[in-house]
């Protein structure tokens, strides 16, 4: 039997560590504002930079979510935050371009902690407490926010090689903290006890070849990547439109990301009493709205009149698009609990395969999107080209994710006369 005071232990210390992680994985939002300005990088070069930590943290999400079930969250935890501090301090003795890409692959691992979590927290909390207890794990994205607006003044005071340090001291001390103070989950002690062997990779993955897999993935890809993207893009994007300096460029970034963790919580809890579905309807919805509005680029018109031609201009103003920022970073919150509220429901057995699954394709668009961002500025020289990118993600997830569930209430009604044909969700 599982006490209150365990789960309450196991989901504190892995909020506490995935914070950490996630301000370790998102450094270069404001590290690289600094690079890209002593190196005299383009856009692209720059999208690369903060991108290529997402890389190695969400490539690793699978291998990790498997070995969390396997040898336990507590271990796997612990190791991969110290692999991340090690690559944090290296970064401040690098001094080339090529150089911080390699050393932003190793400070990316921090990155892979999310799908650690998930399956050790999981493992904790009965089915219909797994909605909260996931959602407030998820508050960790919070990290983000930690690093857009504390960041900044580190950079300032210690220079980019003092923040790089402080930051792999803080990992390192974490990881120690949290492998001494958190127990092995009771999937795991149990097995410990029994001296039964864990599955096997393969087994693991058997769920990866059901298309409901894929189609949470494309969920995430949008809430959870397009966070992680535009969390490290809106710095670059307000001293560029607006003309900003970076330590308020970075606080109205930390404006964004703050609702996008925090509210996370909600969401879980939200999905626990109305359904995963419901959110996840009221997330797409909302987004398309968003990203319709912010997508706009300002624009002079000139309107040729009875006696004289009449000018005007269309623009959102700063108080407006931080204000749309808000409202899109919390309905993103939401939908990241949302997804994640299905994975212990339908496939409680492989948590660490399927969730490591969904984090990595989310992860990538983390990778992804701030790359294509840069490039489409390069090439269309347009700064709001990278929401007319996010309202089409948006406007496709919504339209499976609507067609989806169609398919498969008609499939529940045929299998009230043909019980054969019924099948989860």
């Amino acid at each position: 039997m599982v006490s209150k005071a365990d789960q309450s232990r196991a989901l504190g210390l892995s909020t506490i560590a995935f914070t950490v992680c996630f301000a370790i994985w998102t450094i270069f939002s404001i590290l690289g504002v600094k690079i890209k300005a002593d190196l005299g990088l383009t856009d692209t070069q720059f999208g690369v930079l903060v991108a290529t930590p997402v890389l190695t943290g969400s490539l690793s999400r699978l291998i990790l979510g498997i070995w969390s079930d396997q040898y336990g969250g507590r271990l796997v935890m612990a190791l991969t935050m110290i692999a991340s501090s090690i690559s944090t301090y290296l970064l401040s003795t690098v001094h080339t371009y090529e150089m911080f890409l390699l050393a932003a692959l190793g400070v990316g691992l921090a990155g892979g902690g999310f799908a650690v979590g998930i399956a050790y927290v999981s493992q904790w909390y009965e089915k219909e407490k797994q909605g909260t207890a996931l959602g407030i794990f998820g508050v960790g994205n919070v990290g983000a926010a930690i690093t857009n607006f504390g960041a900044p003044f580190l950079l300032v005071s210690l220079g980019w090689q003092g923040l790089a340090q402080v930051y792999a001291a803080v990992i390192f001390i974490t990881a120690i903290l949290f492998f001494l103070l958190s127990k092995d989950d009771p999937k795991l002690a149990a097995r410990k006890e029994k001296k039964e062997k864990p599955r096997g990779v393969i087994e693991q993955m058997e769920p990866l070849a059901k298309l409901q897999v894929w189609r949470f993935s494309l969920y995430y890809f949008f809430v959870f990547g397009a966070f992680v993207a535009l969390a490290l893009w809106l710095p670059r994007y307000y001293v560029g439109v607006y003309d900003l300096d970076i330590k308020t460029a970075g606080m109205l970034a930390a404006a964004y990301a703050l609702p996008g963790s925090v509210f996370r919580a909600l969401g879980g809890w939200m999905s626990d009493k109305w359904g995963a579905r419901t959110i996840m309807y009221m997330t797409f919805i909302s987004c398309v709205i968003c990203t319709f509005i912010m997508s706009y680029p300002a624009t002079d018109y000139v309107v040729h009149g009875i006696k004289e031609s009449i000018s005007f201009s269309l623009s959102i103003s700063l108080p407006v698009f931080v204000s749309l920022t808000i409202v899109l970073g919390f309905f993103m919150s939401l939908g990241k609990a949302a997804v994640y509220k299905h994975i212990p429901v339908y496939y409680p057995d492989h948590v660490g395969a399927v969730g490591g699954i969904v984090g990595l394709i989310g992860g990538l668009g983390g990778f992804i999107l701030p790359i294509v961002f840069g490039f489409m500025n390069d090439v269309t020289g347009v700064w709001t080209s990278c929401f007319m990118l996010l309202f089409l993600i948006t406007a496709v997830a919504l339209t499976w994710m609507h067609f989806a569930v169609v398919f498969m209430e008609r499939k529940m009604e045929k299998s009230k006369f043909f019980p054969e044909l019924q099948t989860a969700e």
